[in-house]
C-alpha cells in the first residue's frame, strides 16, 4: 500500500510553525518584562514560573482549538492574517482570565497589558507567516513536499483549473498531464496528453491488478490528486476513476463543466434531508453577516456625516462658484433585487441633458476643474454615505449603474443581474482591482460583472476591509482610471 509522503511533509511544517509559536511567545513574555515595566502586571513578577506555564499552557489549547492554516496548500494572506487574529485571541483571552484569577488584587495593570500584548503578538506572529509562506514556497519550489496531479477530460474548466494551480508556486502543485478522448483547445505545451479514456481505464486496470511495471510511461498510482471533468453521461466512467482513487488514495474531485464563457460554480445545500445545489453562493443571506455588514455600516456612516457636515458649505461654494446649479447631483440608480433608488453625489458636471446617459469620459467637456479633482479623488462619493444610512447602499458592494445601462447590459449580459443580489456599494472589488471607469466595450461591462458576482460569492469582513483600505489610498494616489 502507497504511504503519502506529502501528508508527512505537511505535518513537518505544520510542527515548526507551531514551534516558532512558542518561541515568539516566550520572546515577547521576556522582552515585555524588560520594556513594559510601567504596566508589567506585579503578579507575574512575583510568580514568573506560574506565569510561564500559564502562558504556554494557554497557547496549546489555543492551537488545539484553532490551529494554523499556513501549512495548507490553496491559502491567501487574508486567510492567514484571519487565522493568526483568532489563534492570539483565544490565547490571549484564556492566559487573561487565568493570570487573572490567579493574580488577585495585584493584577490591576494587567488588562492594559494584555491589549498591548495581544497587538505585539498578532503583528509579530503575522509577520513571521509572511516569512513561513516565503520559506515553504521556496522549499516546494526546490521539489520538496510536492502534490502531483492527473487531469481527466477536455473541458476549458480544466485549464482554468490548471492556471489557478500554478499560479502560486508555493502550492507545489505538479501537473502531470491529462486523459481525454480529444485534445483540449488552447492547451499549453507543458500539459502532457497521455491518451484517451480508453488508454487510461487500460492503466487502471493494470495498477488495480498489480500489472503495472516500472518501465510503465505513467504510473498512476504516484498520483495525488485527480482532477475529473467529464459529462454526466459518462456516469460509468467517473464512476471507475473514483473507485481507482479511493483504493489508490488519490483525492479524487469533479470540476463543474464550462457552460459557454462560465463555469458552472454550483454549491451545495441543506434542503431538508435533501442535498441540492445552487448556482450562486452568498454569504451574506446568513443573518448574522448582514447583521455585521450593517451595523458597520451605519456605524462609519455616521462618523463620516458627521465629520462631512462642516466642509459643506465650503465644498457649496467653490462647485457654485465654478458651475451655477445644485450642490448635489441626484441620479436614478438600480439598488438591490433590481429596486430603483435616488444615488446622491457633488455635483462635479455642470448641468446637462445627458448626464443619465453618457459616462464621463477621460477629457470630458461637462466637468468642471473642482469637478475633476473631487472625482479622481472620490470625495464626489461623500454623500452616498447618506444613502447607507437610508438603507439603499453598503459601504461596501457593486456600484450602482443608471438605469439606461442596467437595461442595456441586462439584455446583453447573462449574469449582469445576479450583481444586485446585494446592496450597491460606494466603492466595490471590481473598482479597486483594476475595472473602473469608462466600459467602452461590452467585455469591459462583462468583466466588472464577472468581479462583482465574485464579491457576492465570496464576501467576507476582512475582504470588506481590504477594499476600504484600498479605496482609501485612492484619497492620495488617484486612480489613472478614475476620471
Amino acid at each position: 500500500m502507497r504511504t503519502r509522503k506529502y501528508s508527512m511533509g505537511n505535518g513537518l511544517i505544520k510542527c515548526g510553525v507551531v514551534l516558532m509559536d512558542f518561541v515568539i511567545l516566550n520572546v515577547l513574555m521576556f522582552l515585555s518584562r524588560k520594556f513594559l515595566d510601567e504596566v508589567y502586571p506585579l503578579y507575574f513578577s512575583r510568580e514568573p514560573r506560574i506565569t510561564f506555564i500559564i502562558s504556554n499552557v494557554s497557547l496549546v489549547i489555543a492551537h488545539l482549538a484553532i490551529g494554523t492554516v499556513i501549512h495548507r496548500r490553496r491559502t491567501t494572506i487574508d486567510e492567514v492574517l484571519m487565522n493568526v487574529t483568532k489563534l492570539c485571541l483565544v490565547h490571549v483571552t484564556i492566559m487573561f482570565f487565568c493570570l487573572r484569577l490567579l493574580g488577585g488584587r495585584g493584577s490591576t495593570r494587567m488588562f492594559k497589558y494584555m491589549v498591548i500584548f495581544l497587538t505585539a503578538e498578532v503583528l509579530t506572529i503575522f509577520v513571521f507567516r509572511l516569512l513561513e509562506k516565503l520559506f515553504i514556497k521556496y522549499f516546494r519550489q526546490a521539489g520538496r513536499n510536492t502534490r502531483s496531479v492527473l487531469l481527466v477530460g477536455n473541458d476549458p474548466a480544466l485549464l482554468m483549473l490548471y492556471r489557478n494551480l500554478i499560479s502560486d508556486s508555493s502550492t507545489g502543485y505538479k501537473i502531470k498531464g491529462y486523459f481525454a478522448n480529444e485534445r483540449m483547445d488552447n492547451c499549453p505545451p507543458e500539459i502532457a496528453y497521455h491518451g484517451t479514456l480508453e488508454l487510461l481505464n487500460e492503466r487502471m486496470s493494470e495498477c488495480l491488478s498489480k500489472a503495472a511495471t516500472e518501465d510503465a510511461a505513467l504510473d498512476l498510482t504516484q498520483t495525488d490528486e485527480m482532477f475529473c471533468c467529464l459529462s454526466h453521461d459518462e456516469n460509468e466512467q467517473i464512476m471507475r476513476i473514483i473507485r481507482f482513487c479511493d483504493k489508490n488514495l488519490i483525492h479524487f474531485y469533479y470540476v463543474p463543466r464550462m457552460m459557454g464563457n462560465f463555469l458552472l460554480n454550483l454549491q451545495p445545500e441543506q434542503l431538508g434531508d435533501t442535498m441540492v445545489f445552487t448556482n450562486h453562493h452568498e454569504p451574506l443571506s446568513q443573518p448574522f453577516n448582514r447583521f455585521v455588514k450593517r451595523t458597520f455600516d451605519v456605524m462609519v456612516s455616521i462618523i463620516v456625516c458627521i465629520i462631512l457636515l462642516p466642509f459643506l458649505p465650503i465644498i457649496a461654494c467653490i462647485i457654485k462658484w465654478q458651475s451655477p446649479g445644485p450642490l448635489f447631483f441626484k441620479q436614478e440608480r438600480t439598488g438591490i433585487n433590481g429596486k430603483t433608488f435616488t444615488c446622491i453625489k457633488f455635483r462635479s458636471m455642470h448641468v446637462n441633458a445627458d448626464a443619465d446617459k453618457v459616462q464621463a469620459t477621460k477629457d470630458d467637456p461637462r466637468k468642471f476643474p473642482f469637478g475633476n479633482f473631487i472625482r479622481r479623488t472620490n470625495i464626489d462619493e461623500f454623500p452616498q454615505f447618506f444613502n447607507v444610512l437610508m438603507g439603499d447602499m453598503s459601504i461596501v458592494g457593486p456600484r450602482p449603474h443608471m438605469l439606461a445601462h442596467t437595461e442595456q447590459y441586462g439584455q446583453i449580459i447573462d449574469k449582469y443581474m445576479v450583481r444586485h443580489f446585494c446592496l450597491p456599494g460606494i466603492t466595490g472589488w471590481a473598482q479597486v482591482s483594476g475595472s473602473r471607469g469608462e466600459t467602452k466595450e461590452v467585455w469591459e461591462m462583462e468583466e466588472r460583472v464577472q468581479k462583482d458576482i465574485w464579491y457576492i460569492e465570496n464576501w467576507t469582513f476582512l475582504l470588506d476591509m481590504k477594499i476600504i483600505l484600498r479605496t482609501f489610498v485612492t484619497l492620495f494616489v488617484p486612480d489613472k482610471k478614475a476620471y
